[in-house]
């Protein structure tokens, strides 16, 4: 099932890796690396948008959606939606945690990534603790899940879903990474995804002051990926933060060389 006929749609393919995220690109800046390795491993992965842009210096909600869409198939996402969060103003309220479990409970997750907690965007942060909360919620035998069709109406019949696991995209955060995902064999298919936002990147005359101009974009998201890769030995790489402790069974096969 690919990302273009499901962009906007309600068919709900299971996932293995969802991404969450409050704005139309910013998987593709945090971790779209990973979800091309996760996709070129043979693992299903999904991404969800709470928001749709619509109050976004430039572009439109629409253009958003079209580019999105785009960038979905570079990312080799199964399936890619957009909730109807207000842009700007993300809030973790009841409702819209609710919307997040119809989602978790049909797409059926091991793994999820939300933005990291501390971040220069409020929705941003309020999304690691709307997501969390989510993930929660929606493993609750009793927790309703919102129909995709119809906002406002509740059912108990999706069976609860609890992910395994939830981690911390922290790119763009002050921030130790618990570990380093190497993504040096699909840095350029990334940056195409990235790309894909024209709308936003292209150079224009609207919010010049606030964005980086195109011809510097490579050089910069190259080299933050470059310095997250020298961190783990490899090219580049993508950081990310787990609350819990990890676990090992053989010391023998722990990667990254000490000295």
């Amino acid at each position: 099932m690919n990302a273009a006929a499901n962009a906007s749609g309600d068919n709900f393919p299971a996932a293995d890796v969802l991404a969450i995220a409050a704005h139309r690109d910013d998987v593709e800046q945090t971790c779209g690396g990973t979800l091309l390795r996760m996709a070129a491993r043979g693992l299903r992965t999904a991404i969800l948008d709470l928001t749709q842009g619509e109050a976004g210096t430039r572009g439109s909600a629409e253009e958003r959606g079209n580019e999105a869409a785009e960038a979905a198939r570079s990312l080799g996402v199964s399936w890619r939606q957009a909730l109807d969060l207000p842009d700007g103003a993300v809030e973790n309220t009841l409702v819209n945690r609710i919307k997040i479990v119809g989602v978790l409970r049909r797409l059926r997750p091991r793994v999820v990534i939300l933005p990291y907690w501390q971040a220069r965007h409020p929705d941003h942060a309020a999304v690691a603790a709307l997501g969390y909360e989510a993930c929660f919620l929606s493993g609750l035998a009793k927790a309703p899940a919102v129909r995709p069709a119809k906002p406002d109406a509740v059912e108990f019949a999706a069976p609860p879903h609890r992910p395994f696991k939830i981690v911390y995209a922290s790119l763009y955060a002050d921030a130790r990474p618990s570990f380093i995902v190497d993504i040096a064999p699909f840095i350029e298919q990334r940056h195409r995804a990235l790309m894909a936002y024209r709308s936003q990147y292209a150079n224009q005359s609207t919010g010049g002051g606030l964005f980086v101009p195109e011809e510097e974009i490579r050089e910069r998201t190259f080299a933050e990926a470059r310095h997250y890769g020298l961190l783990a030995g490899v090219l580049y790489g993508e950081p990310f933060v787990q609350k819990e402790v990890g676990l090992v069974d053989d010391l023998t096969l722990l990667p990254v060389q000490s000295m």
